[in-house]
């Protein structure tokens, strides 16, 4: 059986802004993989893999089943990714003139994701409701570093039959200190088309990415 991970993102009863994105970043298996990679001397697509995360980390598609909550400045909200265990933090640092959110994704074997996001506010488009987001990442594991930057639109496409749908857009720029760099574009379809040097574009699609096969989610106890 396939579960939606925005009904998990999304859930019945409820969740706040951060809670949102707390379980918007439960997806750490990409950043297990990339340490695993790392370990193999396999920057590049080590780098490949950071980048999913990153783009996939910071997105939904999938039915917009209502609003989440909005949080108070300075509250946290902290959960393990069912997953892999890797604990996962958000934090609202500010709500004016911008919701400036910073976030935290640590995997049990020590490894970082950490990352920060300013929701400019809400444009209104022929496709829908815009919520352009400036971002930047840096990934840590021992001696390797990697950085992201660049703009992640979250679009609501509104339905006359009240059918709405979350997407998103947008690109990234990317480079890691060891020589790699890259640039990753992603539609509103769900397609994240990477390139990294001179290597072959490799497009993932995000929708089926972030479905997960046969695996009941609930947040671990910290």
């Amino acid at each position: 059986m396939l579960i939606d991970t925005l009904r998990y993102e999304l859930p019945p009863e409820g969740i706040t802004l951060l809670g949102y994105v707390v379980r918007r970043m439960h997806k750490t298996d990409w950043l297990a993989k990339a340490v695993d990679l790392l370990s193999r001397q396999k920057t590049a697509d080590a780098l490949e893999a950071i980048a999913i995360y990153a783009v996939a980390s910071s997105t939904s598609f999938g039915h917009a089943y209502y609003q989440p909550r909005f949080n108070g400045v300075g509250e946290v909200i902290q959960e393990r990714d069912p997953i892999t265990g890797a604990t996962v933090t958000a934090k609202l640092e500010s709500s004016t003139p911008h919701y400036h959110i910073t976030y935290r994704a640590t995997l049990n074997s020590g490894e970082t994701f950490s990352g920060s996001e300013n929701i400019l506010g809400t444009t209104i488009g022929l496709r829908g409701l815009g919520m352009p987001a400036p971002s930047k990442f840096i990934f840590n594991a021992g001696t390797y570093q990697a950085e992201f930057t660049g703009t992640l639109t979250s679009e609501l496409a509104l339905s006359l039959f009240g059918n709405t749908k979350i997407r998103a857009y947008g690109s990234l720029d990317f480079k890691d200190n060891v020589g790699n760099a890259g640039h990753l574009r992603l539609n509103r379809q769900g397609d994240a088309a990477v390139k990294i040097n001179d290597l072959p574009t490799i497009t993932h699609a995000l929708v089926r990415v972030m479905w997960l096969d046969g695996l009941k989610l609930s947040p671990q106890p910290l």
